[in-house]
């Protein structure tokens, strides 16, 4: 039996991890009924990947094909769920494991967000100069991932009529919302709109409706709105669809060329690898990519 394994981020806030759990629930009627659907998580919940795991092999999973839920590359999908992969491999010598990717640059995810934009009232087709818009992420220490970020406003820019759409970070790297807010005001611009590129909510989504009504409150000569972020949008079951076929046909390809864990990282924090097989170019990435996959034409029923 096969099994699909999605990996949340998990979050403090249960609301964020129910969101998860929900989502999953309702891709179950489009999945292949013969594949067994397991959610997990990260942090802050349980059960963790590891547990995930043992309850795929538990209930008879020969092949277990681990999803990220997680909308960047970074050191949660580079380092932390390869490394329960990498345990699961000598625990259960006669299961297969397949990696799958986050969603990354995904041109869906472009079309979330524009849809969330036009949710709010913006004129996607006509546009305006005096409004601009921020794509606000989490923000870490991985500079692929910040950089992808920056990409991905570059992409809903081109494909806006907004000429000021500029990226910004939450937290851990700059530029900062503050900084980016402050930078909208000299352009000129008198409503500015946050645009979460967030999954779920959580912690973060709930300080940001405070810190964006702050904003309003402290110029109130300007306009101040707040997006939806990805939530059960119907296209983001489509990407996860996409991911999970991707395993499933043994065709999963990751962008490791500007990764910061390229070279001996796992020894750095401690997580000392054991693949003779894999392929190094992948820097850890490629679990099980070239095992014998058995062609699935569709995951969907």
């Amino acid at each position: 039996m096969k099994a699909i394994l999605f990996v949340g981020h998990g979050s403090k806030d249960k609301e964020g991890n129910d969101q998860i759990r929900e989502f999953i629930n309702a891709m179950k009627p489009v999945i292949d009924p013969s594949l067994l659907v397991e959610t997990c998580f990260l942090e802050f919940e349980s059960p963790t990947v590891d547990q995930g795991i043992d309850t795929c092999v538990m209930k008879g999973a020969s092949h277990v094909y681990v999803i990220p839920m997680m909308l960047l590359q970074a050191g949660h999908s580079k380092i932390h769920i390869p490394h329960s992969i990498d345990e699961a491999k000598k625990k259960y010598l006669n299961v297969e494991f397949t990696y799958g990717r986050p969603i990354g640059i995904h041109d869906a995810a472009l079309e979330i967000c524009i849809s969330r934009l036009a949710e709010i009232g913006l004129d996607i087709e006509t546009g305006d100069p005096d409004t601009a818009i921020i794509l606000l992420g989490r923000g870490g220490s991985d500079p692929d991932a910040n950089s992808d970020l920056y990409k991905i406003t570059r992409l809903l820019w081109e494909k806006l009529n907004y000429p000021i759409v500029e990226p910004a970070f939450m937290g851990v790297t700059t530029p900062l919302i503050d900084d980016v807010i402050h930078r909208c005001l000299l352009l000129g611009a008198k409503k500015i709109v946050v645009l979460p590129y967030f999954l779920f909510t959580g912690i973060l989504i709930k300080r940001l409706e405070k810190i964006v009504q702050g904003y309003q409150d402290r110029y109130q000569d300007h306009q101040f709105a707040l997006a939806e972020y990805f939530g059960f949008h119907e296209k983001l079951q489509d990407i996860l669809m996409d991911r999970v076929q991707e395993a499933l046909d043994g065709d999963v390809k990751m962008n490791c060329d500007t990764c910061q864990y390229r070279i001996g990282v796992a020894e750095s924090i401690g997580h000392h690898h054991h693949h003779d097989h894999h392929d190094h170019e992948h820097h850890h990435h490629d679990h099980s990519h070239h095992h014998h996959h058995d062609h699935v034409d569709d995951v969907r029923k």
